[in-house]
């Protein structure tokens, strides 16, 4: 991921405009932006992706924003809607499972290129899931990091052995957590 903002030069190239058109629009505030130490202006991901939907609606934004897609399986409800809010606030599509069955479908159906995974759910546990994921060459280039509320070294441990790419905690540090899955994707 990543890339929050673009350059003007690259927000002309998505928009299939001319660099001065892309000057123009931000110049006259059509097209909002701000201006680094450096003298460089930036545009952030979002408010391109705004102003194609308002103004350029033959542009498919999804196509703009390559965003990644995060898979997150937990069955606390409250802890899914925090986490699918703060992601997609951070630019990420999101998408939730309640337990170890819902996310083998989900899987299949949202092709994610995240998977966060709690390891304790009723049915299929966290473990299983992730060897599962991991043992099926279809998916096997999911990343997975595992978000718990038992923090314990032997749960590390098995949960790394069984193929996670990533472990946290819970709770999670905003901050920490969005460091932590653009290191894995970037991986």
């Amino acid at each position: 991921m990543g890339n929050h903002f673009y350059t003007a030069p690259e927000a002309a190239k998505i928009c299939s405009v001319s660099r001065t058109t892309m000057w123009r629009w931000v110049k006259y505030g059509e097209l909002k932006a701000f201006r680094t130490p450096r003298g460089v202006y930036k545009i952030r991901k979002k408010d391109l992706e705004s102003f194609i939907r308002e103004k350029m609606k033959h542009l498919l934004v999804a196509d703009l924003s390559q965003e990644k897609r995060i898979l997150i399986v937990d069955d606390d409800k409250q802890i899914v809607e925090v986490l699918s809010q703060m992601l997609s606030s951070n630019g990420y599509r999101t998408e939730k499972a309640f337990d170890g069955f819902e996310a083998g479908a989900k899987v299949e159906q949202f092709k994610p290129d995240l998977m966060i995974l709690d390891l304790y759910m009723p049915g299929m546990d966290g473990f299983e899931v992730c060897r599962r994921i991991k043992k099926n060459s279809d998916t096997s280039h999911i990343k997975i990091m595992a978000l718990t509320g038992f923090d314990t070294p032997e749960n590390r441990d098995r949960i790394m052995k069984a193929g996670a790419d990533g472990y946290m905690a819970k709770p999670v540090d905003k901050d920490e957590l969005i460091q932590n899955i653009e290191d894995i994707l970037n991986d």
